[in-house]
């Protein structure tokens, strides 16, 4: 069931980035989508979470975690819309899915093995392979005309995604630790509304216009998208037996790759560098896999 839960997830977050490009082809632009998109998640997490579980009394600690990783989710989203506009959006969209390798670096090195968070030869190689296929992947962008600003703002969304999913678990590690206070619902509410509120201000900002119907619709069904995603990549998470649990993430984020460039190839004629595409999946297995439990599990 795990793994159906988690090709559900990616196709929902392939759907989702769909969305984004299609505003822009509507004449909109990624930062009135993103409003939306950031309300429609709200919205949903609020209704499933605090009024379905009655939680109105969220505690300080965890409106504050949601806050700040708020921050990180709507300036990683600015970027990513920068990004989608300034280049390939199916290579873009596996930059970003790529950024899952690096959260267990990261929780590693601020917590390390007596927190959980082990550092091994797996994830140094994993992580060499997937540099080594998006900088494959990246050779072939010497015709694109803003390439500049692409790499830039590529770079600070694959930077801000890993940190967004470390704050993820960290808020694990925090539940671990300090009990059921950190599991309230509030977390997610509050990080939507917090990236929903800094969007409408970049929008207000520097549109100055009225909100167009196309980002206003794309921008809904991708925040209901976005929404199921979340859903099931939790889902999966919740129900997922230890061989499971220990590749589930690594199809989802190969799903989403695999995916985000097949809209982009028939839709738009992106060329694709499939062999580069495969070589980040690659080190996305070998990285994020727990072969210890795999390799148990076989012999």
């Amino acid at each position: 069931m795990a793994i159906l839960f988690v090709i559900l997830a990616g196709l929902f977050v392939a759907l989702s980035n769909l969305c984004m490009r299609k505003s822009v082809d509507g004449g909109g632009t990624t930062k009135g989508f993103l409003v939306f998109q950031m309300a429609l998640g709200f919205l949903v997490n609020f209704f499933i979470g605090p009024v379905a579980l009655s939680e109105y009394a969220p505690p300080i600690e965890v409106l504050a975690l949601g806050a700040v990783t708020g921050i990180v989710l709507a300036t990683m989203l600015f970027c990513l819309g920068r990004a989608v506009e300034n280049g390939p959006p199916g290579f873009t969209f596996s930059i970003i899915a790529s950024a899952t390798v690096m959260p267990g670096i990261l929780m590693a090195l601020f917590f390390g093995a007596e927190q959980g968070y082990p550092y091994t030869a797996w994830h140094a190689v994993g992580s060499l392979v997937v540099l080594a296929g998006l900088f494959w992947g990246g050779k072939g962008m010497e015709g694109l005309k803003d390439k500049k600003r692409w790499i830039l703002f590529s770079f600070g969304m694959f930077c801000l995604h890993a940190v967004l999913l470390s704050l993820f678990q960290w808020r694990s590690l925090l539940i671990a630790q300090r009990g059921a206070i950190f599991q309230n619902s509030w977390f997610v509410p509050a990080m939507f509304l917090v990236a929903c509120v800094i969007e409408l201000a970049i929008f207000l900002s520097s549109e100055k216009r009225r909100p167009q119907a196309m980002e206003m619709a794309y921008g809904a069904l991708g925040g209901t998208a976005n929404a199921a995603c979340t859903y099931f990549i939790v889902k999966a998470a919740e129900v997922a037996l230890p061989l499971e649990n220990a590749i589930i993430f690594p199809i989802y984020s190969v799903i989403s790759i695999i995916l985000s460039n097949l809209w982009s190839q028939r839709l738009y004629q992106e060329k694709i560098n499939w062999k580069a595409c495969q070589v980040c999946a690659i080190g996305l297995l070998v990285a994020m896999v727990d072969w210890k439990t795999v390799l148990a599990f076989i012999f």
